[in-house]
């Protein structure tokens, strides 16, 4: 109900008291749809673009800036410019009135559907960074990862039980070396008597299901060095141990990624060549990447940390005998302690 209809009420109650104007039969006028308002909100914005057009062109006479006129008519940039830029795109001088929209927290609020999809995803025991990953391919608006969390936490599922953990165990086991993930170390200078000419760095590839990894040198982080030691490392894995890649995982960076044109890039263009699809993780997210990052980190414990390599040869020579024994006689904590390469074996007679 308007202010004039509100005021036109307490009227006739007046009148009412007075004995002047019977209650009954009274018929008051309907202003639902007096358009009064809003064309004088139109004519405003009329008013406001015109002027605004010839401040930020220099022709007012009143105003040296925009931020004197926003001062001036009790305003903001993002509030103006809010309305004038939808005005802008359609053209419709309709857009110049408020629009309805419902409050704020509904707005915010996730929808059935996706919490569904969230615990659908998390009895299947994903994380919230690899439900993250499913929804971004289904939706293309997924909420954040923190944003997931909170939802499992309102259904009780933050914490993963034991059937959520065997479900996903037996998802990994039927897609053993179908997904890969992919990524750069840098190793220290000082742990070279003779170091070579630029940064030493190790391209690491991992198996999510087996964990069967290998990693090769590379000098520098330009993408063709890159996508030659991934490729090196890929067909290594193929040959000892019997893996293709049906996917693999990276981040962004620009040895690894062009989104605009991927047949350029000498790392894409390889995948592409291999029928490989690539993932990219989320930006400043290297959790989603988390069992490379693991890699490094055993690496760096068991071989690179308190060791001194006389040069790059040897640090080479190194690394392959220690892959080796990674995959092949290294307890492997998430496998129940045994090899990576034990582990392919019951995969493989499953």
């Amino acid at each position: 109900m308007g202010w004039f209809a509100a005021l036109a009420i307490v009227e006739v109650h007046k009148f009412a008291d007075r004995g002047t104007l019977p209650l009954e039969g009274f018929a008051m006028r309907d202003n639902g749809f007096d358009r009064t308002i809003e064309r004088n909100d139109v004519q405003k914005w009329r008013f406001l673009i015109k002027e605004y057009e010839e401040v930020k062109s220099g022709r007012s006479r009143t105003f040296g800036s925009v931020g004197a006129f926003y001062r001036h008519h009790g305003t903001c940039s993002q509030t103006f410019r809010k309305y004038y830029n939808r005005y802008l795109s359609s053209g419709h001088e309709n857009d110049l009135l408020p629009q309805k929209r419902g409050p704020r927290w509904a707005a915010r609020r996730m929808s059935a559907a996706v919490e569904a999809e969230i615990a659908a995803a998390r009895r299947l025991g994903l994380n919230r960074y690899e439900i993250y990953a499913a929804l971004t391919e289904r939706r293309p608006d997924p909420p954040s990862a923190s944003a997931i969390y909170r939802a499992l936490k309102r259904q009780g599922m933050n914490r993963r039980d034991k059937p959520m953990q065997e479900e996903k165990h037996r998802i990994i086991r039927e897609s053993a070396g179908e997904f890969g993930h992919v990524d750069l170390h840098r190793v220290p200078r000082d742990a070279f008597l003779d170091p070579p000419q630029g940064d030493v760095h190790l391209v690491g590839v991992v198996c999510t299901c087996a964990r069967l990894a290998w990693a090769e040198i590379v000098i520098g982080k330009k993408a063709l060095a890159v996508m030659f030691q991934t490729l090196k490392a890929l067909n290594t894995l193929h040959r000892r141990y019997g893996l293709h890649f049906g996917e693999v995982l990276t981040d962004n960076g620009a040895e690894f990624a062009a989104r605009t044109k991927p047949a350029e890039h000498p790392f894409e263009a390889m995948l592409l060549n291999l029928g490989v699809k690539h993932r990219y993780t989320r930006p400043y997210r290297p959790q989603t990447n988390g069992r490379i990052e693991r890699l490094w980190r055993t690496l760096s414990d068991d071989m690179i940390e308190g060791t001194t390599f006389d040069d790059l040869d040897h640090f080479a020579d190194e690394i392959f005998q220690y892959m080796i024994y990674y995959n092949e006689m290294r307890p492997h904590q998430a496998l129940g302690g045994i090899p990576t390469k034990a582990f392919l074996a019951t995969l493989t007679h499953d």
